[in-house]
């Protein structure tokens, strides 16, 4: 039996998301699928997800949390509390008679338009989204997914130090940070954006060893194994070296090229060219650098029928560097704020 099919087998008997792990093992037990690998929960993930971004809301199964799947079908969400995400989807494609607004940004259009500067339910923000025509989507839980994909971003920008454009404010409401004006999170923000600038300017400070070395740090962060920084040879060639695995299942085979260039020298066409020349057999290009690319360079690493060579330019590289609290760390303070509906005054509970 395939591990798609046992997995849904499992999951129809438990009635409940499971996580890679649970589905792993109790598939291995019911004697359903059998592995020689070290990590079938890997396998398994890995089997679910591809499914998932293959066939979109036709998959048997969805993702509603960080290696935890359940069956479509049995995904419910009740009208009064935070919902069960449902797969996140990609940005909806393009309409012939719509922009192809992504979640996020429809949710903004909505807040912005509709809100009065007052959170608003997520649920309200994709019907206003629909009737405007801003959001198209095929799939069957559009409130869901807009509810993960905000969540998702607040998540991710705050892991990373910027300030959210989105805020929680309990029960499914969710307003724009721009409404806050000038406090704490403000304060946060400006504070965290000349961390920022700090940190740009030491990469520039760092000598070329060192910085190869902090690159090669952050590569292994981000799920690169065997990462080897090659013999300093200047700027000439490929400065590190390593596998990208993705899932315990996918692995590729990168080479990558660092440039600590001052933030006007921008990257031009020919040093992609000279990357794509330096490759090994099987192997992609990176080229990360503390400035930016120019518009050449983007189109040469893009070329069709050429080896695609990824760019990750210095804004880029230094949020990921925060994001994996690479030369920062992180202090979190404890916001509180009142929770308007459980403190009701005058004949409520605490009048």
């Amino acid at each position: 039996m395939s591990v798609k099919a046992a997995a849904t087998e499992v999951l129809k008997k438990a009635k409940t998301p499971l996580h890679a792990k649970a589905i792993a093992e109790q598939i291995i037990a019911a004697g359903l699928w059998t592995s020689d690998g070290k990590t079938p929960e890997a396998t398994v993930s890995a089997s679910l997800y591809s499914d998932i971004k293959k066939n979109g809301d036709k998959s048997t199964f969805v993702k509603v949390g960080p290696q935890t799947f359940a069956l479509r079908d049995s995904t419910k969400i009740s009208s009064g509390a935070a919902p069960i995400p449902a797969t996140v989807q990609e940005a909806p494609k393009p309409h012939p008679t719509n922009a192809g607004f992504s979640f996020t940004d429809c949710a903004q259009k909505v807040l912005e338009e509709f809100g009065g500067k007052k959170p608003m339910h997520y649920k309200e923000i994709t019907e206003k989204a629909l009737q405007k025509g801003w959001l198209v989507t095929g799939g069957k839980t559009p409130e869901a997914t807009m509810y993960a994909q905000v969540i998702t971003e607040i998540k991710r920008q705050q892991k990373r130090g910027e300030r959210p454009r989105f805020v929680q404010h309990g029960r499914g409401y969710v307003g724009l940070s721009q409404w806050m004006g000038r406090g704490l999170a403000f304060q946060i923000e400006q504070h965290n954006h000349q961390v920022r600038k700090a940190l740009r300017e030491r990469l520039l400070a760092m000598k070329p060893g060192e910085f190869e070395e902090l690159i090669s740090q952050l590569l292994a962060e981000m799920g690169f194994e065997m990462v080897e920084v090659t013999k300093l040879s200047g700027d000439g060639g490929i400065d590190v070296r390593g596998t990208l695995v993705v899932g315990d299942v996918v692995r590729i085979k990168m080479a990558v090229q660092v440039k600590k260039w001052k933030l006007k020298n921008n990257i031009q066409a020919p040093v992609v060219q000279q990357v794509r020349g330096s490759l090994g057999a099987h192997e992609q290009g990176l080229i990360i650098t503390t400035s930016d690319f120019s518009p050449g360079a983007v189109k040469e690493a893009v070329q069709p029928d050429k080896t695609p060579i990824a760019l990750m330019n210095g804004e880029q590289l230094v949020m990921l560097l925060m994001e994996h609290g690479i030369g920062v760390h992180r202090s979190t303070p404890d916001l509180f704020e009142i929770d308007e509906d459980a403190l009701v005054t005058g004949e409520g509970k605490f009048g």
